[in-house]
C-alpha cells in the first residue's frame, strides 16, 4: 500500500475538520465542518477521477452551519442529522438530493433524539439508525431509528436494546456489516476507548467483542474494504497519528500491513472514502492546524480486498 498527496484543482474548499463526505459514483460530496474559527453549511464536490473541486449552486435552505453532524447516503440523497456550531447543538433532519442539488427539511415526529453531535449513523432495512454522540453536557449511548420508507410520515423511535451497551461516547465510528453495527473507539470526554461492540439490528442486542492487542482511537475513520475495516489516523489517547490499522472482520483481530510513501501528518476529524482501490483522505485537525489537503492510499497488492463480499462476522 502506498500513500501519496494528491494535487487538486478547481474551487478548493477551506481547511475543514468534523465535516462529512459521501461518495456518489465518482463524486465525493463534502458538507459542513469548521476551520479554526467558524462552521460552514456549504456543499463541495470532489471528482475522484479528475481530482477537480467544484462548489455547486444549490436550491432550498441548507442546514445551519455545523460540525460533527452525520450524513447518511440513501438513493443519491444525503440525510444530514444533528451536529453543532460552538455551544449550540442540533437535532434537525435535512435532506440533500444530489441529482437536483436541492435541500429540503422534512417534518419528523415520534420520539425525536436529543440534540447531539459526534454521533454516528447507518442505513439498514429502510431505517436510519443513530448511535451515541454528546449533547454538550454528557456523552450518550442511546440508539434511535427513523423509518424513511414513507417520506411523508417520518417517525422517530428509540430502540430498546438488550445486552451490554458500550459506554457513552462520541467521535467513535460505526460500520454496518450485514445486519450488525460495528462500533469502535471514541471518547466520553475523559477516556479514549479501545473497545469494539456489535449491535445486532435484527435482535437489537449489544455484544462486546474481545480483541487482543487493543488500540485506542478517537476522531479516526473506519472504512470497510471487503472483509476488513481500515482505521485511518485519529487520536490514540496520547497524540494524533497517521497510522493505518486493519481490523479483520472474520477473525476480529488487528492486523498490521506495511505502508509506503508519504503519509498525511497525524490528524483526526478528517474523512476517508473508498473509490476503486484507493482510499481518499481529506482535511482534519492535529490540535494546532486545520487541513485542506487530499491524500490517497493506493491499496496496491491489497486491491483485491474490496471484491471480498461473501464472508460472515463471527458469532459471539
Amino acid at each position: 500500500m502506498y500513500w501519496s498527496k494528491i494535487r487538486t484543482h478547481g474551487k478548493i474548499p477551506k481547511a475543514l475538520r468534523a465535516h462529512t463526505v459521501n461518495l456518489v459514483g465518482e463524486l465525493m460530496y463534502v458538507f459542513g465542518g469548521c476551520d479554526s474559527r467558524t462552521c460552514f453549511s456549504s456543499i463541495y464536490i470532489f471528482d475522484a477521477d479528475t481530482m477537480y473541486w467544484s462548489k455547486p449552486r444549490t436550491i432550498g435552505d441548507p442546514p445551519p452551519a455545523c460540525r460533527a453532524h452525520s450524513s447518511t447516503l440513501v438513493d443519491k440523497k444525503l440525510f444530514i442529522f444533528g451536529g453543532g456550531d460552538g455551544p449550540e447543538y442540533f437535532n434537525d433532519l435535512y435532506v440533500f438530493d444530489t441529482d437536483t442539488l436541492t435541500w429540503t427539511k422534512p417534518k419528523t415526529t415520534g420520539n425525536i433524539p436529543s440534540r447531539r453531535r459526534a454521533h454516528t449513523t447507518a442505513y439498514y432495512n429502510n431505517c436510519i439508525y443513530v448511535f451515541g454522540g454528546g449533547d454538550g453536557v454528557r456523552a450518550l449511548n442511546d440508539v434511535y431509528k427513523l423509518n424513511i420508507s414513507d417520506m411523508n410520515n417520518l417517525v422517530w423511535e428509540k430502540l430498546e436494546t438488550t445486552g451490554r451497551p458500550p459506554i457513552s461516547r462520541g467521535y467513535h465510528t460505526s460500520n454496518l456489516v450485514g445486519n450488525k453495527l460495528v462500533v469502535y473507539g471514541g471518547s466520553d470526554g475523559h477516556e479514549c476507548f479501545d473497545d469494539v461492540f456489535m449491535l445486532d439490528l435484527g435482535k437489537n442486542n449489544w455484544i462486546k467483542v474481545n480483541i487482543a492487542n487493543s488500540r485506542q482511537r478517537l476522531s479516526h475513520t473506519a472504512t470497510q474494504v471487503g472483509s476488513y475495516l481500515f482505521i485511518v489516523c485519529g487520536h490514540d489517547g496520547v497524540r494524533y497519528t497517521s497510522e493505518v490499522l486493519l481490523l479483520n472482520l472474520v477473525t476480529m483481530q488487528w492486523e498490521v500491513r506495511k505502508v509506503y510513501g508519504t503519509p498525511p501528518s497525524g490528524r483526526g476529524y478528517h474523512t476517508t472514502v473508498l473509490y476503486d482501490s484507493r482510499l481518499f483522505v481529506f482535511g482534519g485537525y492535529d490540535g494546532h492546524s486545520v487541513f485542506d489537503d487530499v491524500y490517497c492510499l493506493d491499496l496496491s497488492a491489497c486491491a483485491y480486498l474490496p471484491q471480498i463480499t461473501n464472508f460472515q462476522l463471527p458469532e459471539f
